[in-house]
């Protein structure tokens, strides 16, 4: 899952980037409105939390740019300000969530598991293809009573495979979505991880592969007898 977070506070914002990364998401964070709008418009994100109180625009102001341009990416917001007149302008301009600041991250993380879940059409935490299983709270996948949990990456990679059995992820996408615009990683990454999964999914005696179509992509399927 890919998120975009716009908070001015430096300080919160990389607290906030280590624990939903620890939490596997990729994050992409932004210091003010106008970055929050140009990265929002890419709607290449899962869910996006929104700062009120930002420089050069507020999150009001970006919340409603994005929804007049059609972007229907999950909003939370976060202020400072506890006013039910504020939550009343921010839910009527677009957004699908409140939270005020201080807040607890268990709630942060529970909010943004719902707000998630909403965009994939109320899809379960618990998602199968095949014999196996992947667990979106525990990051754990399993076949029958075997499993193991999954690190960051291999978690959401699996993920968006699952997400889509049959259907070809190109790598670009995989860097795109999980890596970031701005990441320094080459783009073998990709297939490290691809080589970790494989050796995973065997180890647990999954009748699932991850098959590669070179220079491509790669596509999650059944084996067959």
């Amino acid at each position: 899952m890919r998120l975009l977070l716009a908070e001015d506070e430096k300080e919160l914002s990389k607290a906030l980037c280590a624990i939903l990364k620890h939490n596997n998401y990729s994050v992409d964070a932004v210091y003010n409105g106008q970055d929050a709008l140009d990265y929002g418009l890419d709607e290449n994100y899962d869910g996006i939390i929104l700062d009120i109180m930002m420089p050069k625009m507020n999150g009001l102001e970006v919340l409603k740019e994005l929804r007049k341009n059609g972007v229907s990416t999950p909003v939370l917001m976060l202020t400072a300000k506890s006013e039910v007149e504020d939550r009343i302008v921010g839910l009527d301009t677009g957004a699908d969530d409140y939270l005020t600041k201080p807040f607890n991250m268990g709630e942060l993380l529970a909010r943004i598991r719902a707000l998630t879940r909403r965009r994939s059409e109320f899809s379960p935490n618990l998602m199968s293809f095949g014999n196996i299983s992947l667990n979106r709270e525990s990051f754990e996948l399993s076949v029958g009573n075997e499993s193991m949990r999954l690190g960051n990456k291999e978690f959401q990679m699996l993920e968006m495979l699952m997400t889509n059995p049959g259907r070809l992820i190109s790598t670009e996408q995989f860097m795109e979505r999980i890596w970031g615009y701005d990441t320094d990683a080459e783009i073998n990454v990709v297939w490290v991880y691809i080589s970790y999964l494989r050796k995973k999914l065997s180890s647990l005696g999954a009748n699932t592969e991850i098959k590669a179509v070179r220079g491509v992509g790669y596509t999650l399927e059944e084996t067959k007898c």
